[in-house]
């Protein structure tokens, strides 16, 4: 089977690599399409410490499944956490933080830049015949975008602010537009802003956001500038949400926590089926694609997604 393969801080394309065989419970999926993303990009740089196959925002097909033949040709999307469902926090309806887990393309799980990936019916949902391939591939993102408001409360009488306008922020920023909360975004690239049009109230400059205003802050770039920046804007008892991972460190001064009473909530993995739903009823996302390379150019592929103020490219296993 072709596939990327992660290695030491480098990736290469391999035609070695063994096909899955679908366990019980699961099926084998054909991959159509997968997205690289800031995840994907930090573990190049030894974020999580993986080795193997990485991608982990995707859509495909069901090719074979021994146990549901009934699920063999759907299209279909997939959550990336594999729960044990039997530790304590799976019982406690914790699973995304299984004490077992393992992550698809990020930890001990391989993932989807490769032709074929096997899965746990569990993890499944079916696409709607409504939503293509360029689509549905930001099902995982856009759930994870709309993850913010089922930990935070949007603030209906004041701004939130959205602190980096790059793959995640732009998808935060489609999420959050149909909710009451008015959004300010702060974008760095002229492109960035033009994406933004009719999804955000205000678009500032980094030098252009007032300190103390905000009652929520969204941190969306995995920098330490962006988090000092979302920190310095929001009020006393505000709070301040980091969405995006990395491999470097944070600094952080505890003074201002404790003197201002702010909250800090780490937001990772979120809903698949109103991310569905929005896809479904026609949210915008292809607008957001930048190329689309077959898997043999994923080195390339790569190097085009790390590109500052770059939009989103995607590989195709398949053709």
């Amino acid at each position: 089977m072709r596939g990327v393969w992660l290695e030491e801080g480098r990736i290469h394309v391999r035609d070695d690599l063994d096909t899955p065989r679908p366990a019980a419970g699961e099926a084998l999926v054909e991959v159509s399409m997968a997205g690289i993303c800031g995840t994907d990009l930090a573990l190049l740089r030894g974020y999580a410490g993986f080795e193997g196959v990485p991608g982990h925002e995707f859509c495909g097909r069901v090719v074979q499944c021994p146990e549901r033949p009934g699920w063999i040709g759907r299209r279909v999307v997939a959550e990336i956490n594999l729960s044990c469902g039997r530790c304590a926090r799976c019982r406690a309806g914790l699973r995304n933080h299984c004490q077992r887990r393992s992550v698809v393309g990020i930890r001990g799980r391989p993932g989807a830049f490769a032709e074929l990936l096997a899965l746990p019916l569990a993890n499944l949902h079916p696409l709607p015949d409504a939503v293509p391939d360029r689509r549905a591939v930001f099902t995982e993102p856009l759930a994870a975008a709309l993850r913010i408001g089922e930990q935070v409360g949007l603030p209906r009488a004041e701004p939130v602010l959205l602190v980096g306008a790059g793959r995640l922020g732009q998808l935060i920023a489609r999420a959050l537009a149909a909710s009451p909360a008015e959004l300010h975004v702060v974008a760095r690239h002229p492109r960035q802003r033009e994406l933004l049009e009719g999804f955000a109230a205000a678009i500032l400059a980094e030098d252009a956001v007032p300190a103390g205003r905000y009652a929520v802050a969204i941190e969306a770039t995995g920098g330490q500038t962006g988090f000092e920046q979302a920190v310095r804007a929001v009020r006393p008892q505000g709070t301040v949400v980091l969405k995006s991972t990395g491999c470097g460190t944070t600094q952080l001064d505890p003074s201002r926590l404790v003197v201002d009473e702010l909250t800090l909530v780490g937001s990772r993995c979120g809903p698949f089926e109103p991310a569905l739903r929005l896809l479904e009823q026609g949210l915008a996302a292809e607008d957001l694609i930048d190329e689309v390379f077959p898997l043999g150019d994923a080195v390339e592929a790569f190097r085009r997604a790390a590109r500052p103020g770059g939009r989103k490219v995607l590989l195709q296993p398949q053709g």
